[in-house]
């Protein structure tokens, strides 16, 4: 008999995609699971979802986030494994098997993550296509060693998990960074394509940018003290661009001097894509060249975003002690 693997799905009101995730856990090839729903005080009918579908539930009693989530899921489960997947995600038949063979072949590695296909789990918006799309890219370019945690679809061993300890239950945008981090420093965290599945993408522009602008901000403390950037997506190359696409914003103010006055903004604009053209490059051959322009119009917003994220955090940094303080957490790697 292998290694038993509990499966963790942090849940919050996500009875519309449950089915799906739950059933994709049912088809997977390794044999040896264990199931735990991990209820974030649903209002829907998530728990009844997840009953039927034959999954252990505990609830966390309140929302209180994925981080609480998962650590309730982690306390209840008995494997060797611990497998845990979004409950707005499907996983290829595949993800768990390949998960365990690549842990048990790489001693070293403490942990393995997976990456969400670029085509969505539902019916998707063109919001979702665009997220889609450049979430896989960002990720599938960021394959090998990364320092944070992709935690929609990853497995930890149990023994590694305790070492670590929980997540942090004060976070609830950014515990995935924080936990990598400290995984990070003591064993080797790997992201790969060969672990996989569909996940359901946000669906409206409002909702995707309030999430990367509490996502930014709340970057700014772990990076003030580690001094550097994670490794994974935060390339310089994306910092560069985001930083040419919030400068072209002031630089409108030169198209007041005629229409030279625009050269500006636009090259700032050009240099913003140049900063991530591999990516452009991978839009227009997934989805032609009509789309890449909705898309560089979309991810220009996102950029705008993520800066003034960043700003709002490096602001509320210089003024808050607790703010500045919001990683410290007791747990066994950084006692």
């Amino acid at each position: 008999m292998g290694q038993l693997v509990s499966i963790v799905v942090p849940n919050h009101n996500g009875a519309g995609t449950l089915p799906q995730c739950l059933s994709a856990l049912s088809a997977q090839t390794y044999p040896d699971l264990e199931v735990i729903v991990s209820d974030d005080g649903s209002t829907d009918d998530s728990v009844a979802v997840a009953r039927a579908h034959g999954a252990h539930v505990v609830a966390t009693g309140v929302n209180g986030g994925c981080g609480v989530a998962r650590n309730a899921g982690r306390a209840r489960a008995r494997g060797d494994v611990i497998f845990y997947v979004d409950s707005d995600v499907a996983l290829a038949p595949d993800a768990v098997a390949t998960a365990v063979r690549i842990l048990e072949a790489e001693p070293d590695t403490g942990a393995v993550c997976g990456i969400q296909d670029p085509e969505p789990l539902v019916e998707p918006t063109l919001i979702a296509r665009y997220r889609g799309l450049q979430y896989y890219y960002w990720s599938v370019s960021s394959q090998g060693a990364v320092s944070f945690l992709f935690p929609s679809l990853c497995a930890i061993p149990a023994k590694v998990h305790d070492e670590i300890g929980e997540f942090n239950p004060r976070l609830k945008q950014t515990e995935e960074v924080d936990f990598g981090h400290r995984l990070s420093r003591r064993y080797r965290l790997r992201l790969t394509p060969e672990v996989h599945g569909k996940h359901a993408h946000d669906p409206h522009l409002r909702i995707l940018l309030r999430k990367l602008f509490h996502r930014a901000r709340l970057r700014i403390p772990l990076y003030a003290r580690r001094r550097r950037f994670a490794t994974g997506f935060e390339t310089p190359e994306r910092a560069w661009a985001s930083l040419a696409a919030a400068a072209s914003v002031p630089a409108l103010a030169t198209a007041f001097v005629g229409p030279w006055g625009l050269l500006l903004p636009g090259v700032l604009i050009a240099a913003s894509i140049a900063g991530d053209s591999g990516m452009y490059r991978f839009v227009r051959h997934q989805r032609g060249a009509a789309f890449v322009v909705y898309f560089a119009a979309v991810h220009y917003l996102v950029n705008l975003t993520i800066v003034t994220g960043a700003v709002a955090g490096a602001l509320q940094w210089t003024a808050s002690r607790a703010f500045r303080g919001l990683y410290d957490h007791a747990t066994p790697a950084n006692a």
